[in-house]
């Protein structure tokens, strides 16, 4: 298997995260309000959110401007971390901290490599995509 396609098909597993997440957000915001509110973090904030992992989401998965789409989610992963989860005596907390520190590194790494990190090929070119 090429490193090209799997290059691809890992940073798209990454980018369904964010699309899903957000999409969740919009199909129905209450439960993540309610979340935020116990965090002490104001609820005006989550259309941002959604914009945020939509947007950068959709990016990464297409391979566009990966330095900023993969750095801003990877400064969100760690905003997550250390805004939500920092009840480390939790085990499922505690396992949320490290998945969310964990992913962060992931984009870190695409951010770092955007320059030699292979783009999403484009509609109708599945002969590319397929590496012939």
């Amino acid at each position: 298997m090429s490193a090209t396609i799997v290059t691809i098909a890992g940073r798209s597993l990454l980018a369904l995260l964010f699309i899903l997440a957000g999409a969740a957000k919009i199909a129905g915001p209450q439960p993540f309000l309610d979340h935020m509110a116990e965090h002490h973090i104001p609820g005006l904030l989550l259309p941002l959110v959604i914009l945020l992992e939509l947007g950068a989401g959709v990016a990464l998965l297409l391979g566009w401007r990966l330095p900023f789409s993969a750095g801003a989610l990877a400064l969100f992963c760690l905003a997550t971390a250390f805004g939500f989860h920092l009840n480390l005596a939790d085990k499922a907390e505690r396992t949320l901290f490290i998945k969310d520190l964990a992913i962060s590194g992931a984009l870190m790494v695409i951010a770092a490599h955007a320059s030699v990190v292979p783009k999403a090929p484009a509609l109708g070119s599945i002969a590319t995509f397929a590496g012939r």
